[in-house]
This record gives C-alpha cells, sequence and structure tokens, in this order.
C-alpha cells in the first residue's frame, strides 16, 4: 500500500538521465527534469468523488489477445480473425487499500464499495481476474473506469 511521500517506497537508486550535451540531469538545468516528469493523476468516485486510488496504485498489466481470450472459438465477433486494433481497457487494476473494507474483512472475493457513498466501484478476487483486453490479472483488486473520475493533479 504506497503512500505519498514515503520513503521507504522510493527506489534505492535512481537512473542516470542525461540531457542532449550527455551531462548529468543534475548539471542540467531543473526545467529538463520537469518536463520529463508526468504529472500524477488521482481517480475519485463518480458519485460523491472521493478519492479512491492513485497512479502510484495501478498494478500495469500486458495486454492480452483480445476478445480471442475469453472462449474458444469465439463465433460471435471474430476481432481475432480481423485483427482489430486492440480495444482499450475498461477498468484499471489497483493494490489492495485500506478502504476496501471486504478486503479487510478477510473475504476471497468480493464486490468493492466506495467508503463514502457505497457505490458499487469494482470486484477484487486474491485467485485473479481477466481483464477485458484479455490479460490474466492475479491477484485482482478490479475499479471500473465507468465508475471513477481521472483527476490529473
Amino acid at each position: 500500500m504506497a503512500a505519498a511521500g514515503n520513503s521507504d517506497l522510493e527506489p534505492i537508486q535512481q537512473p542516470q538521465l542525461t540531457s542532449d550535451k550527455n551531462m548529468p540531469v543534475a548539471d542540467a538545468d531543473i526545467s529538463n527534469l520537469e518536463a520529463i516528469q508526468k504529472p500524477e493523476v488521482i481517480y475519485r468516485c463518480k458519485k460523491c468523488r472521493r478519492i479512491v486510488a492513485a497512479q502510484e496504485n495501478l498494478v500495469p498489466h500486458n495486454r492480452g489477445k483480445g476478445e480471442s481470450c475469453f472462449k474458444w472459438q469465439k463465433r460471435s465477433g471474430d476481432a481475432w480473425r480481423k485483427k482489430k486494433e486492440p480495444i482499450e481497457c475498461t477498468s484499471i487494476f489497483v493494490e489492495p487499500m485500506k478502504w476496501m473494507e471486504a478486503v479487510q474483512d478477510g473475504y476471497v472475493e468480493e464486490r468493492l464499495h466506495c467508503i463514502g457513498c457505497k457505490a458499487r466501484l469494482g470486484y477484487f478476487n486474491w485467485a485473479g481476474m481477466q481483464c477485458s483486453c484479455g490479460a490474466w490479472v492475479n491477484p485482482a483488486f478490479q475499479l471500473h473506469k465507468s465508475r471513477l473520475v481521472e483527476c490529473p493533479i
């Protein structure tokens, strides 16, 4: 469970970035460093706007093969034969957090509800689950993007 400003979670060794003149970034202008860093994103409940996750809580996964992963030789869609461009994931996967009451109660799989308004935000399963892109995520703490608001900081 990552927390902002926690020195225990920071990387031990920073990669040595270089500027155009092959000098370390520490010696280069500080404005170059700010341009390299991505803006941080937080995710809020769409109903009550309570913060439920931050970009640092996301669990990345490799994109699967899409619809062809869900059922062997699925007749409807045939996306795997047409080689359409991959669909975007409809969910994000996060690490387990303190606000997830069902996780704290010891359930193996259950719905995830917002602690503020009790709206259903997603689902979790310690055994894992499949993303809409076809990738298998294990353990899975899935939050549906349609139930969240993505806010850049």
